[in-house]
């Protein structure tokens, strides 16, 4: 019986590693794709970036000084700019993440002598020397092309202090705090249109039940407005960490939507908060996990809008994912409180599908802020010095910008599955839109650690009569850009695709993002 049952058991493996070897050089995926003239629009603010007080992502990062001998605007790195203003930056928020609810805003104008020092306890345990401050983040904005997006100190701060910081920024009129905005060098306001009511409610801005944060946000909210009475204040709540469903369905229910801009949402791509992994020598088991966080954001997205829709079926509110990326260990030898890590071909993949996963959910997620734009966590950004890298997420966001503003594409198909260790994934994500030229653009990632997929497009419906593509990829998951070699990794012209009879049929290299353009 034993032989009998073991004889079994081989032949159903020999079956099961038959069938995806048949399964593995399958047709092509399908993929339905029409035109929907009731499709959302791809809002661009879903391309924003975050500026945290945090290790070298202010202070010897976007910031040197004006006595720099690096070139510099006010202190602010010229190339970075530059840089920022290729991607089409759309919004960048700032001054944190946990640092927001211990920063005192009058502590960052005036003159740098009089400014006092903090210690930045959530980060380091550093001197913060409050040099950056907000006419330095909102003229950096200027520069950038980007609106500000602040984070109010709601954890150790008061109703009054964020009134004014209001007040501060977007009052044109005679008042005490545009006057002593007058006094500081500024004559008009900058009239700064996001503001987030604290950050992580939940956590390190105060550890505050739902119930109690869903209070305290009415009180600010109350006093914090334009004061013009324009309406272009939009408000948005410190929302809710991953899958806690329980904190968005109390906020829904006990704000009123006319106090609510937007809802935020937190999620990193964390296989397990003890031991995060490298950025760099990961292994694939690792990698299969991250990707498998990276992925849950289709249905933490699915499932928060599941319930804001029950409080505002009109969808008026944004989910705003004002936090999202990857979150290594830090590189080794530098400060543990700085969270700077490498970025490889892994987190182009996760930008990707993360991107898609927004696109195909404009309806409701019309604002979201990469985690972080510059030396911290999954940066776009790497400076070292007088040098500066571009990282595989900077290329491929640069590769994504063309959806930006551009009408969503629905589209429909079933992915083959990445299997690995007796676990799958979907090996595929796409998502596709149309701009205000016309252009078609369809981007897709192969998630697959080793095996090309192939995706078939009919493009008649489109009225496309012309193909080319964009390609990020590399020879192995682990490769990434360095300050010796910072070109390893950048987009190419990719020609692997043909076209038959109106149909499109792209081969997707193994871990890879592909942009196709349709005219």
């Amino acid at each position: 019986m034993l032989k009998f049952k073991s004889i079994i058991s081989r032949f159903l493996a020999i079956f099961f590693v038959s069938t995806l070897s048949v399964y593995s050089q399958a047709e092509s995926t399908v993929i339905t794709i029409k035109s929907d003239e009731n499709a959302p629009v791809i809002n661009k603010h879903i391309y924003g970036h975050f500026a945290e007080h945090l290790g070298r992502c202010i202070y010897d990062g976007f910031f040197v000084g004006d006595n720099s001998e690096i070139p510099n605007t006010n202190g602010v790195r010229n190339d970075i700019v530059e840089a920022l203003k290729k991607l089409q930056i759309p919004n960048l928020r700032w001054p944190g993440g946990c640092f927001a609810d211990t920063y005192h805003w009058k502590d960052g104008i005036g003159p740098l002598d009089k400014r006092p020092t903090i210690v930045n306890t959530w980060w380091g345990g550093v001197t913060e020397d409050n040099s950056f401050g907000t006419h330095d983040f909102l003229n950096m904005c200027e520069l950038l092309g980007a609106e500000p997006y602040l984070s109010g100190n709601i954890g150790s701060g008061s109703v009054q202090e964020f009134a004014d910081w209001v007040q501060y920024t977007n009052f044109a009129g005679t008042s005490p705090m545009s006057d002593l905005r007058k006094e500081n060098g500024r004559e008009k306001p900058w009239n700064v249109k996001y503001w987030g009511m604290g950050n992580e409610a939940w956590g390190c801005g105060g550890n505050m039940t739902a119930e109690y944060y869903a209070n305290e946000y009415r009180k600010y909210a109350t006093f914090v407005t334009d004061w013009e009475n324009t309406g272009s204040v939009v408000r948005i709540a410190s929302g809710a960490s991953s899958d806690d469903y329980a904190w968005t369905e109390t906020l829904m229910k006990n704000v009123p939507a006319k106090m609510l801009g937007g809802l935020a949402l937190h999620h990193y791509s964390v296989i397990d908060w003890n031991k995060k992994g490298e950025s760099v020598d990961f292994t694939e088991d690792q990698y299969f996990g991250t990707m498998s966080e990276a992925l849950k954001m289709e249905e933490l997205v699915t499932k928060h809008s599941a319930i804001m829709d029950k409080y505002d079926p009109a969808k008026k509110i944004d989910l705003v994912v004002d936090e999202w990326g990857g979150w290594y260990d830090v590189e080794k030898g530098s400060n543990p409180g700085f969270l700077y890590q490498q970025n490889t071909m892994r987190d182009a993949v996760l930008a990707g599908s993360t991107l898609n996963i927004f696109h195909n959910h404009a309806d409701r997620v019309r604002m979201a802020n990469l985690a972080q734009c510059v030396n911290v966590l999954q940066a776009v950004i790497l400076t070292k010095e007088a040098k500066m890298i571009l990282t595989p997420t900077y290329h491929v966001m640069e590769m994504y910008k063309v959806h930006q503003d551009a009408k969503l594409i629905p589209i429909k198909f079933v992915s083959p599955l990445y299997i690995y260790n007796n676990k799958s994934l979907p090996a595929l994500n796409v998502s596709a839109s149309k701009d205000s030229k016309g252009l078609v653009h369809v981007s897709m990632v192969n998630v697959d650690s080793k095996k090309e997929n192939k995706i078939e497009i009919d493009m008649n419906e489109l009225g496309v009569k012309s193909i080319t593509a964009k390609v990020l990829t590399s020879k192995a998951l682990q490769d990434h850009n360095s300050f010796e070699n910072p070109t390893k990794i950048q987009p190419a012209d990719y020609k692997g695709f043909e076209v038959k009879k109106g149909k499109l049929i792209v081969t997707i290299p193994p871990f890879s993002v592909v942009v196709v353009e349709g005219k």
